[in-house]
């Protein structure tokens, strides 16, 4: 919902870190890779009940995640690098709340469950709208240097995100926060099938 605003605002305040980066060489495969590891420590921590681990982790792979796009407007963007980009952030979206269910099964592990399946609906709904939009030659003025396309709603990156933290800073919660989000991801799932019924019918 917010993504759109932020993103001018994240890429002025990465762009000088991204601009040193690309003059010693790094690509922005390297930087997503990389990303992903930490992204990994950080489920690690949550496995652990760490959660100041899992919200270190969190950080830096979001840092990164910023990072290797911004990187990779400097150097040239590949098909290979949003490829990366976007089935890796899949991912780590759907591992993230994993660590929480391991570190408290009896809690913690049908809410994580629902919230994963609430994920599998947006996240499909995302990819399926972008390969028709594409075939289509559909583009989005809200996000015209990304990789694909992308169909904003409801729950975005920015709102997962302050989920994501609001776990690790309140554990305790992370059943009703869960459900509560998961309620608003089955509603952009559904706004999103509603706007590919109508545009891809026509």
């Amino acid at each position: 919902m917010f993504d759109a605003k932020l993103l001018p605002l994240q890429r002025r305040l990465i762009h000088p870190l991204a601009e040193r980066l690309h003059a010693r060489g790094v690509s922005a495969d390297a930087i997503t890779l990389v990303g992903f590891v930490l992204g990994l420590v950080g489920v690690a921590g949550a496995a652990f009940g760490l959660v100041w681990l899992a919200l270190a982790g969190l950080v830096a792979n979001r840092l990164a995640d910023g990072l290797d796009g911004e990187v990779a407007r400097l150097a040239g963007p590949t098909d290979r690098g949003a490829f990366l980009d976007i089935a890796l952030d899949f991912l780590f979206y759907a591992l993230f709340p994993l660590g929480f269910a391991i570190a408290d099964p009896g809690a913690n592990a049908l809410p994580a469950a629902v919230l994963v399946a609430s994920f599998v609906g947006t996240g499909s709904s995302f990819l399926a709208f972008s390969i028709i939009a594409e075939r289509r030659g559909i583009t989005s003025e809200d996000y015209p240097s990304k990789g694909i396309f992308y169909l904003g709603g409801l729950t975005e990156g920015a709102e997962t995100i302050a989920l994501f933290v609001l776990f690790c800073l309140l554990p305790g919660l992370f059943p009703v926060l869960s459900l509560i989000f998961a309620a608003a991801c089955f509603l952009t799932t559904l706004t999103r099938w509603l706007a590919g019924w109508r545009l891809f019918g026509a």
